[in-house]
């Protein structure tokens, strides 16, 4: 960041580098909700990122967070989060809190986030730093995100952020009619990210992206 001019202050720096991260890797790949573009201009992703990957916290790169887990690269977050094509109004259930930066970019345009986390050391840090950062409407929970959470079911929208190997029927109990899931699916280097909208005549499923993401673990792997 030596780039930047003597005298800023560390805060207008990180807001520069937001302002290109939107620009040159949201906007110029396509995405035009303008509420998904204002949240990525509004959340801090560096405070998301472990201290000696601050400097590249705006970079067009996932980005270890430990216990093998990554925070998404911020296009994917973006294209994930239009893709749920969210409302004010919605609930969303998310598996897969990790350090909680996709929680944050979702909660700043909806009424509530549910997200769920099985790692506990991720679960602690993010929930500790999600309320610190003041995202009230999220709630967050240890737990195998496999079954879901029937207590604030059904929910407008889920988002899956690690990779199952299958698809994860039994969370669609907990979807709205007409509500989306947004997933990545498959194993090893072959994932495809697809949109599933739950309608009254069953799963309408979209491919939407080749992508790489780290697997969805617990009871999904025990699933035949």
């Amino acid at each position: 960041m030596d780039r930047f001019l003597h005298g800023q202050s560390d805060e207008e720096k990180w807001t520069f580098e937001r302002e290109k991260m939107v620009s040159t890797q949201i906007e110029a790949r396509g995405v035009r909700d303008r509420r998904v573009i204002q949240a990525m201009r509004d959340v801090k992703r560096h405070i998301f990122v472990p201290d000696d990957m601050k400097n590249r916290a705006y970079t067009d790169n996932p980005l270890p967070i430990g216990y093998g887990q990554t925070i998404s690269q911020p296009y994917i977050v973006a294209f994930m989060t239009e893709a749920l094509e969210i409302k004010e109004e919605y609930n969303i259930l998310e598996i897969g809190t990790g350090c909680g930066y996709q929680s944050a970019v979702i909660a700043s345009i909806v009424k509530g986030v549910y997200t769920i986390e099985i790692v506990e050391e991720l679960y602690e840090s993010s929930s500790n730093l999600l309320e610190k950062a003041g995202y009230m409407n999220v709630k967050c929970k240890w737990g195998d995100g496999y079954e879901g959470w029937p207590e604030y079911a059904p929910f407008d929208g889920i988002i899956i952020t690690a990779a199952p190997p299958r698809l994860p029927v039994n969370l669609f109990e907990q979807l709205k009619t007409g509500g989306k899931m947004i997933v990545p699916l498959g194993s090893g280097w072959h994932q495809e990210l697809k949109s599933i909208t739950k309608k009254p005549e069953g799963l309408y499923t979209e491919f939407l992206l080749d992508v790489r993401f780290v697997p969805m673990i617990g009871e999904i792997e025990r699933q035949i």
